[in-house]
């Protein structure tokens, strides 16, 4: 006898059983009398080789020289920036891994139950500054690197932003995991390692957004950890067969199998030792390179696994305008939702409690619809491998999940199609019907014979009519496409639901999710506004007015910042001169920073006496950034018309614009190919120069907002009333002492009720008269001309070729010119009377500065600490538990 080959297994990769004993998620076993047992070795040898933190600056230089030496494999004479920041950065993280190692094993030993934050965007920003910053030790390693010959500020400069988010959506996660650790509370994050992130933007010489990778991992990245042990295997297509035992169980075979690997992030609380976790997950292909297709020369063949499964974790937001880029985003949500639920599973299993208790254990917090598809995969999970009957699985899920929606545009709420789904997730459609099937059936109980309702309330868009169990993959030949509505999804399956403003959340109630609110009644829906984290959008970006409060309040700065309401006491201070003339000063430094950042990195000159007046957002059209450049173009204009002595009257300004359009979105496109051209204008003209400038910064960052935010005098966040559903950078320039030109919209509304409304510049019609206005505009419309002289000058001078490329803004102009969406025409007077009254009052320059404290002053309620603990007392039930 010999021992045989099966050939079916050449070529792939022999892996161990997975979820065997790893690093984090047991504790050690004990003895009879209950006293834990010391599990391998000498018990003395061990802990005489565990390290302690460093935080004195002897034993801080000795592990960054152990770094460069062993880990980087360098010298002193070899080592530059780049090498030194590598070695400072796993000096910190392994301070960040101590703690983290404790803090893992001290929510073992409690036990206790755990939230959960879904999030397919983690817009973290540099972590260097920020980890010094939350562990108190950022004065002991800038003297640390001072003595090896090195400059903070030169290592902080080489980190490249992580490539985990795009916006607002990803940020607001980012501050939710800071603020948890802070907090105290055990959460962790999940998303996905994206290779390249969103993408690089540089601008083309005739203005235009042109995208290239944002390769951030080149250079490795410090401050993830490889899980290699902690793996999952994540099925694609194949087929689901039914069982025919009445318990509604399949069983999903076939297809494609990838794995999803684990890479951990350590997050930071401040002034604390708990440290929570962001779980990354990238795709790898099951099985290893197809040698026998190599060998035969079908080298893509050889390959094409390998590709297939690593393009899932490659690009965040792939564009999704093509059949291949709807089934790529599909396959990284459910691949990162998978994932994240085996995950969660294994970890409540280690508890060794019933399935039932699965609720009492664990909360899921679903940010938006993206990781919808969790809901039909617990269910899978439950039915399917746990053997639960379907009622008591549907309660479990009902009772772990929650929902935060983020939008009320119609065209922003996701859906998928219902033929994509079936060929990609087959087991998945079936329990999507047989969630609709059991929900309309008790909306039909409830409000029997109103087929309308049925029809809105349905999962799937496109059927009214309900299919049974044995036809529920089969599509309907109805002409409707048939649509699967994540949102519906997401309530459905949800506990609690939330919007992120009390404007916001009264808009989800009142209508994309009316009907849902009259057959669950308004306990199931509720507000949480956003918030964002003071360490970060504060301390970190803004360290002179840091310290300006620290010393003014005479209060520890980790007080101040985990009880952000503290700042009220700058009030007391709002008519003492030298205070004030302190607070200018580090507006003006800010100002400075920014000036000397662009000079260096875009060869610009900026003027630092003029009004710094920002914009920085992701582009669409809803975000009204063609307002904002329109204004300038109105400015211009009248510049053009003054007399050189009339001219000196008017306050200097400068206009700065920054982010990223979609690739597919062309009318976002050409709002970016405006501005710049614009700018080449305005900025070169002799007449106006002095006057009047426009910048638009490119690749728009964490990193670039932390310069840009502090140095503004005013922000401007004019979305049409209505549409955004609460803003953050509102409240992050508005923490940094810049006032806020807004419509009343979203947060816009509940910053001013806190600072007061003669501190805040508002303009536009309210959402009562949205909607009235956009049916007047389709069927009583009005000529541009008659509606606002002014822009329509404005629209004119575009098209006539003022700024270059005659014809090619028709698209964009015609936007504002036939319908009108986004209102424009309605706004465009009252913003331009709103931007006269900004400059009469920033000439008054000492009731600007005290309008500037008491903005900052009344920042307190949106922390993102009072957030979280929002979300932990109101929705996950879960407590603050300290790592000593």
């Amino acid at each position: 006898m010999t021992s045989v080959l099966d050939t079916a297994t050449i070529g792939k990769v022999q892996r161990r059983r997975r979820h065997v004993r790893t690093l984090t998620g047991y504790l050690p076993e004990q003895d009879s009398e209950g006293k834990e047992k010391w599990p391998r070795g000498e018990e003395k040898v061990w802990k005489d080789g565990l390290r302690s933190l460093d935080t004195g600056v002897p034993s801080i230089t000795k592990s960054i020289v152990n770094h460069v030496q062993t880990s980087l494999a360098r010298q002193p004479h070899e080592i530059d920036n780049l090498g030194a920041y590598q070695a400072a950065a796993l000096s910190v993280r392994d301070n960040l891994i101590i703690n983290w190692n404790e803090t893992q094993l001290h929510y073992s030993r409690t036990a206790g139950k755990r939230a959960y934050y879904l999030s397919l965007e983690f817009l973290m920003g540099r972590a260097l500054d920020n980890a010094l910053l939350n562990l108190g030790l950022k004065q002991e390693y800038t003297e640390g690197v001072d003595k090896l010959g090195f400059n903070m500020e030169d290592l902080l400069a080489q980190e490249r932003d992580a490539g985990l988010g795009n916006g607002g959506l990803g940020r607001l996660a980012a501050c939710y995991l800071d603020s948890s650790a802070s907090q105290e509370l055990p959460v962790w994050g999940y998303g996905l390692r994206y290779r390249y992130g969103i993408f690089q933007q540089l601008i083309s010489p005739d203005g235009q957004q042109l995208e290239a990778p944002d390769p951030w991992l080149e250079n490795s990245n410090p401050w993830e950890l490889p899980r290699i042990d902690v793996s999952y295997e994540v099925r694609f297509h194949g087929f689901a067969e039914r069982l025919n035992d009445g318990s509604g169980r399949a069983i999903w075979e076939g297809g494609q199998e990838v794995l999803a690997v684990a890479y951990d992030v350590p997050i930071p609380g401040c002034n604390t030792r708990n440290t929570n976790n962001l779980r990354l997950w990238e795709s790898k292909p099951k099985r290893g390179f197809d040698l026998n297709s190599f060998n035969a020369g079908d080298y893509e063949r050889a390959v094409e696994s390998s590709n297939s499964a690593a393009a899932i974790t490659s690009v965040l937001y792939p564009n999704d305008h093509t059949t291949f880029g709807k089934e790529l985003r599909l396959k990284q949500q459910y691949f990162w939702t998978a994932a994240s639920l085996a995950d969660i599973m294994r970890r409540f299993k280690n508890l060794g409690r019933p399935i039932t208790e699965f609720p009492q254990f664990v909360s899921i917090q679903l940010n938006d619809t993206h990781p919808t598809l969790a809901v039909p995969e617990l269910m899978r999970l439950l039915v399917d491998d746990e053997d639960v009957p379907w009622n008591a699985a549907w309660n479990i899920v009902t009772e772990t999940f929650f929902f935060t929606n983020h939008t009320v545009l119609p065209e922003a709420l996701e859906t998928w199609p219902v033929p994509l789904m079936q060929h990609l997730l087959p087991r998945h459609m079936q329990i999507i019907f047989d969630i609709r099937r059991l929900f309309l059936q008790s909306v039909e109980r409830k409000f029997p014979g109103d087929r309308e309702r049925l029809a809105r309330m349905s999962l799937i868009e496109g059927t009214v009519m309900l299919q049974p169990i044995d036809h529920d993959l089969k599509v309907s030949s109805e002409s409707v496409p048939q649509n699967v509505r994540m949102a519906h999804l997401a309530c459905i399956g949800s506990r609690k639901v939330n919007g992120v403003a009390e404007l916001h959340s009264e808009l989800v109630q009142t209508t994309i999710l009316k009907d849902f609110v009259d057959f669950y009644g308004v306990s199931k829906f509720g507000n949480v506004t956003n918030g964002i984290t003071p360490r970060r959008w504060l301390d970190q970006c803004n360290p002179e007015l840091s310290r300006l409060i620290t010393m003014t309040l005479n209060i520890e700065k980790s007080v101040w910042l985990k009880d952000l309401t503290k700042l009220e006491g700058l009030l007391d201070y709002v008519e003492v001169e030298d205070f004030r003339e302190d607070w200018a000063a580090v507006k003006q430094a800010n100002k400075e920073k920014l000036a000397h950042h662009m000079q260096v990195t875009l060869g610009l000159n900026v003027n630092t006496k003029a009004v710094f007046n920002v914009q920085i957002k992701r582009l669409h059209e809803y975000k009204r950034q063609t307002l904002n450049i329109l204004g300038v173009i109105h400015r211009y204009l009248t510049l053009k018309s003054m007399t050189p002595e009339e001219r000196k009257t008017v306050t200097p300004r400068n206009v700065f614009f920054a982010g990223k359009a979609a690739p597919g979105y062309y009318i976002a496109k050409l709002t970016i190919r405006l501005i710049v051209n614009v700018a080449r204008v305005v900025n070169s003209d002799p007449d106006t120069k002095d006057y009047l400038n426009v910048f638009f910064l490119p690749d728009y960052s964490v990193t670039l907002a932390e310069v840009l935010i502090p140095a503004s005098d005013i922000s401007q966040h004019i979305s049409t009333a209505g549409t955004e559903a609460s803003g953050t950078s509102n409240m992050k320039f508005c923490l940094n002492g810049g006032l806020l030109l807004g419509t009343v919209d979203g947060a816009n509304i509940e910053i001013a009720e806190e600072v007061g409304p003669s501190n805040v510049f508002f303009f536009g019609h309210l959402t009562p008269a949205v909607e009235d206005l956009r049916y007047q505009h389709v069927y009583h419309p009005v000529p541009v001309e008659q509606k606002s002289p002014a822009l329509a000058q404005v629209l004119n001078k575009i098209s006539s070729g003022l700024f270059g490329d005659k014809g090619v803004y028709e698209p964009l102009l015609d936007t504002i010119r036939q319908g009108d969406y986004y209102l424009i025409t309605e706004d465009f007077d009252s913003y331009i009377e709103a931007l006269r009254m900004v400059d009469e009052a920033y000439n008054d320059r000492t009731e600007w500065i005290k309008k500037s404290i008491r903005t900052t002053a009344k920042m307190g309620k949106f922390s993102s600490d009072r957030a979280i603990q929002d979300y932990a007392q109101e929705y996950w039930n879960i407590e603050s538990t300290k790592v000593k």
